[in-house]
């Protein structure tokens, strides 16, 4: 789902290394194409990404349909949800389609 951007596209195969090799702020947009919500989601999760691209910050998505054993691992159960890293742990939650500031926000609450 990169198409060109910032955007890192995280799945079942990748997530763990990317997650655990890394001592940045790591924020996961978990959605779904079928998502409306998440759809809608999506322009804001790309600017966040160009945004961030010069901080200490990753930005990524994992489809919940293709990464069904990672969807699990962290009990999602409402889409989009958007989960911070830090450290490998998740240290903070979004549940829906909220403004870019919001996430803004929590990125400068956790830096």
């Amino acid at each position: 789902m990169a198409d060109g951007n910032k955007v890192v596209e995280f799945t079942d195969a990748n997530f763990d290394e990317m997650i655990n090799d890394s001592d940045k702020l790591i924020i996961v947009d978990f959605w779904a194409t079928w998502c409306g919500p998440c759809v809608a989601l999506g322009p804001v999760v790309e600017e966040l990404a160009e945004k961030c691209a010069d901080q200490n910050v990753t930005v990524g998505k994992l489809n919940v349909d293709e990464n069904q054993i990672i969807t699990a691992k962290y009990a999602i159960r409402s889409i989009p949800a958007i989960l911070f890293f830090k450290g490998q742990e998740v240290v903070d939650t979004v549940v829906g389609a909220v403004p870019l500031q919001a996430l803004e926000d929590k990125i400068e609450e956790h830096q």
